[in-house]
């Protein structure tokens, strides 16, 4: 991916962006799958029945997903293509009490909908706990179940699996002392769980530089940013990075991983950023740098490769899947 920016003062921004969004100066700095049934080579007279076999067993396995009817308490437009969905779980106190991390994720089914859906869970655990709700950022496409989801109305009942993942392994970047710099990259709807993860506090305060990279096409694709005011406050620096933004943008274009390389790259110029990267040298103390990764594969994987490349230990590097 790309990004095309030089860095802006934030005197000479001209944003039009939500009343409350609130951005700091840019900084050069810088998801059990069923086993697969063995099944023993036989006379083609028996290969049909073992195919039979293998397919029923498969099919019991995932029927045996445990569902939670729940009704839908909001469903608003977040951002262009975007859906803000809450749902109600009050009446369920073991789902409430299943979300212990900013990270993890469920599946959703929703009426007539041929699958469900997986969806990272975008409110704080906290949250559950005090309002009996889960809050999902969900990007509706056409013909999917998230796009059925989104044409929901409150009150209607959808169903919840139980609570999955390990989430956003922390401990791995405490204590915030010793670990002064996290780097936050997210791309489209992939600011879900990292807004869980900002509202459920990981020691920003406490250390010395935390920047949340966010990347969307536009400032009209950007969720949350009614929210950046409060992150920034809590000691998070918020970073956007437009791909396709309007000529009045003056702060970071291009795509987010290349943005963590600091420097302004023509499209052509794309596969020269892990160079950059290494000649910018903004990482002070690669031992005391963390990172927190979630969006698209070639983001996470590009940045994972760039920070591994600069000397930011791997176990640093967190994503949720």
């Amino acid at each position: 991916m790309m990004s095309f920016s030089l860095l802006h003062s934030p005197h000479s921004l001209n944003l039009n962006l939500h009343p409350h969004a609130h951005f700091s100066q840019p900084s050069p700095f810088p998801m059990s799958i069923l086993r697969r049934l063995t099944l023993t080579l036989r006379p083609r007279l028996h290969h049909n029945r073992h195919r039979r076999t293998a397919t029923t067993c498969a099919a019991v396995r995932q029927d045996t997903t445990l569902w939670t009817p729940a009704p839908l308490s909001e469903v608003e437009p977040a951002a262009e293509s975007l859906f803000h969905i809450a749902v109600d779980i009050s009446a369920t106190p073991d789902l409430v009490e299943s979300h212990t991390r900013a990270g993890q994720y469920l599946q959703l089914r929703v009426p007539d909908a041929p699958k469900p859906v997986f969806l990272a869970i975008a409110s704080p655990p906290k949250l559950a706990s005090a309002r009996g709700a889960f809050e999902f950022l969900v990007k509706s496409v056409k013909g999917s179940t998230a796009e059925a989801l989104c044409a929901l109305k409150r009150g209607d009942l959808v169903e919840l699996s139980s609570v999955m993942g390990n989430g956003f392994d922390i401990s791995r970047i405490d204590p915030p002392e010793k670990f002064g710099t996290v780097i936050v990259f997210a791309t489209g709807s992939g600011i879900s769980p990292i807004r869980s993860l900002v509202e459920s506090g990981f020691g920003a305060a406490q250390r010395s530089d935390v920047r949340l990279y966010y990347g969307a096409r536009n400032l009209q694709r950007m969720a949350y940013q009614d929210r950046f005011k409060e992150w920034e406050s809590s000691g998070v620096k918020i970073v956007p990075v437009l791909s396709q933004p309007d000529d009045s943008w003056s702060g970071e274009r291009g795509y987010v991983q290349v943005s963590c390389a600091g420097i302004r790259l023509d499209f052509h110029m794309i596969d020269l950023h892990r160079e950059a990267f290494k000649k910018v040298k903004q990482i002070s103390n690669p031992l005391s740098t963390g990172a927190v990764l979630c969006g698209q594969k070639e983001m996470t994987e590009e940045v994972t490769s760039i920070l591994v490349a600069d000397g930011v230990s791997g176990e640093k590097i967190l994503k949720n899947f």
